[in-house]
């Protein structure tokens, strides 16, 4: 069994698939703490930056569309954050953010990486030719993380937490073609690639940085109806899954994993602030606890969509591969 394997078991948080991020973060003081959230100003972006600025941390949203997220954050009642431009498909717009970050000097303690696109109908790529859901879900954030080590460092004990979701479970990083340049395009299993590089991004981390405190996880929040990329399944996908009755109206059920934006964004809290995590890093949370390891073929029905943690996810060889690949493809 690898190191990570070892780890990768539920602690007994106390919390459960219900739980709200306003219950996870109940009790502890972010004050002079300082957070920066991808995508912070929709879904569950959203409601992790209420949770976090709610508790006394101050908070960057980092939007593709400042002003969107300016408005959006004020139609929530979410005030005092800041926000910046960043678009993940460009390299340059990444570079911005994050020199910008660095010129203050100011420590960073969380970094949640929660942006993502909805998997597209056919095959879209950026600027690189890169495929754009391995791109922006994984490959964005891994050059953003890595810019940002110096302050996530000066902050002595900080975090990072990568949003991947059950289905990496079913796809490992395509190594010889995580592009798609050769073999046939299928959405699903670009999605389910890019949400298995968030989880094994998530382990390398730990493996490389937590020696310099800083520690890294991967969460499943949950499927939540409503989100961009849980919408653009159609109605028909979203009823055939038992996401919406006959009305179109969320099905929420916490335990088989269907759940409100606040119920999806207490897990990304969860592990961004919990003292139970103080001396465990590179593991992959559900239902505000880390997972349990399931290697069973399960299939996804309209009653659970499995969402265990994989052996193929948390393998360090794995972990160490993926990093090389992506420095690679962030040099090309």
């Amino acid at each position: 069994m690898s190191r990570v394997a070892h780890k990768q078991h539920p602690v007994g948080s106390g919390f459960t698939a219900a739980s709200t991020a306003d219950e996870v973060v109940a009790g502890i003081d972010l004050t002079g703490k300082y957070a920066v959230i991808t995508g912070g100003h929709a879904g569950i972006g959203l409601e992790v930056t209420r949770a976090l600025a709610g508790a006394g941390a101050s908070v960057t949203v980092g939007s593709r569309d400042p002003g969107r997220a300016t408005a959006a954050l004020a139609e929530a009642g979410i005030h005092g954050v800041e926000v910046g431009r960043l678009d993940l498909l460009e390299p340059a717009s990444i570079n911005a953010f994050t020199e910008s970050r660095l010129q203050t000097r100011r420590p960073l303690h969380i970094l949640v990486n929660c942006a993502g696109v909805p998997p597209p109908k056919q095959l879209e790529r950026d600027a690189r030719g890169y495929e754009t859901q391995f791109a922006t879900n994984h490959l964005g954030h891994f050059q953003l993380t890595l810019a940002l080590h110096p302050a996530l460092r000066s902050a002595a004990e900080s975090r990072v937490v990568n949003v991947s979701s059950g289905a990496h479970r079913f796809a490992d990083i395509r190594w010889d073609d995580p592009n798609f340049q050769r073999d046939e395009y299928h959405p699903g299993a670009a999605y389910a690639q890019s949400k298995v590089a968030n989880v094994l991004f998530a382990v390398g981390l730990d493996n490389r940085w937590s020696e310099d405190g800083i520690r890294g996880y991967a969460v499943h929040p949950g499927v939540i109806v409503g989100t961009a990329l849980n919408s653009s399944a159609g109605r028909e996908a979203l009823l055939a899954e038992g996401l919406i009755d006959e009305s179109g109206r969320p099905v929420i059920d916490p335990e088989r994993g269907k759940k409100t934006p606040r119920q999806g964004a207490a897990t990304i809290v969860f592990a961004a602030t919990s003292p139970l995590l103080d001396e465990i890093g590179g593991v992959y949370l559900k239902d505000n606890d880390i997972a349990p390891l399931d290697d069973e073929p399960r299939p996804v029905t309209a009653d659970e969509a499995p969402s265990d943690a994989a052996s193929h996810s948390i393998d360090p060889q794995s972990a160490a591969r993926l990093w090389k690949l992506s420095e690679d493809l962030l040099e090309s």
